[in-house]
């Protein structure tokens, strides 16, 4: 049983859209908007206001009885919030939506059929970046993903845009806690990965979603988040999986020089070159990619920049 307690009498085929605001009131309205144009019929919306201070009450409480309108007293980690939401979640299933992104038409209606097989706990699907810019790219048209039993393809490369997750209520049951709220960052990808140590995975492989990217999101911001709680991530994998490190012991290995490589990315952004060095000098001589971006730390910062910019563009990386 899950730390947390939920009602089990679920609505059958009813799905709980989690929607967790701060101040989004930007953007808010094209969000729910979203949900109600689904061509799928049976949901709701968890509305949980993370005791907001802009209009996203109002623009909240002006939708009908589909949209369920919570306000917390005051402004929590998002990974509590999160719980807070899910604690009044009524379906059978539950997906996710940022009060920033969209959701296109037939999204639920082309993901519920795939929970047919009982194995399957999570669902995901292709999304579009976007930004105010006009520039737009599939998340997958270029990038690896994984079905079926991948925890390890999750640890290493995580892969599940929140706004295309759907989830199966029962899998709240078989976590000792959902949302981790020490997290800030990767609160979703924890929570993820743990859902796929004892579940499925299946994939919708088309865009049925849209993910804004701009300035003031998470994934922008206080990236150095992401280095700490990863730590704290891989600490509480140990404890709760049996022979963790024996079993994902190149994973971890993986994932360790990744965190290394973004540290140091985001200490050369910073102009802190030596720091940044410090991060990639244990790479140098047997990682390509680690020896190339230690050398480039050398060149002038705006030149850097450029490079590091012109490398997310044939990636095709949108940026804000």
């Amino acid at each position: 049983m899950s730390a947390q307690q939920v009602d089990n009498s679920a609505v059958s085929g009813l799905v709980s859209v989690i929607m967790n605001c701060l101040n989004c009131s930007r953007y808010l309205t094209e969000a729910i908007n979203s949900v109600y144009a689904q061509t799928y019929p049976n949901w709701e919306i968890v509305f949980w206001d993370n005791a907001s201070t802009d209009k996203s009450a109002k623009i909240a409480q002006s939708y009908d009885e589909r949209l369920r309108h919570f306000r917390g007293a005051e402004t929590i980690p998002l990974g509590a919030a999160r719980n807070k939401a899910l604690q009044q979640a009524r379906g059978e299933f539950i997906a996710f939506l940022d009060c920033d992104d969209l959701w296109l038409p037939k999204k639920l209606e082309k993901q519920i059929p795939l929970f047919e097989d009982p194995k399957v706990g999570l669902v995901f699907s292709d999304t579009i970046y976007f930004n105010e810019r006009g520039q737009s790219q599939r998340f997958f048209a270029k990038r690896a993903y994984y079905t079926g039993w991948c925890c390890h393809k999750l640890l290493t490369d995580y892969f599940l845009p929140l706004e295309t997750v759907v989830i199966r209520r029962s899998v709240l049951d078989t976590q000792q806690e959902w949302f981790d709220p020490r997290f800030e960052r990767i609160e979703e990808a924890d929570f993820f990965r743990r859902i796929s140590f004892n579940w499925k995975l299946a994939m919708v492989n088309e865009p049925l979603a849209k993910y804004r990217v701009h300035p003031t999101s998470w994934t922008w911001t206080r990236p150095y988040l992401s280095f700490e709680e990863t730590v704290l991530m891989l600490d509480k994998y140990r404890r709760l999986f049996p022979e963790f490190n024996k079993r994902f012991s190149k994973e971890i290995g993986i994932l360790e020089r990744q965190m290394d490589a973004s540290k140091a990315l985001y200490f050369l952004k910073l102009g802190q070159k030596r720091t940044g060095r410090k991060c990639l000098a244990p790479y140098i001589l047997g990682n390509p990619k680690m020896a190339a971006l230690f050398f480039m730390s050398f060149l002038p910062i705006n030149i850097f920049s450029f490079l590091r910019r012109l490398v997310c563009h044939l990636r095709g990386k949108i940026e804000p």
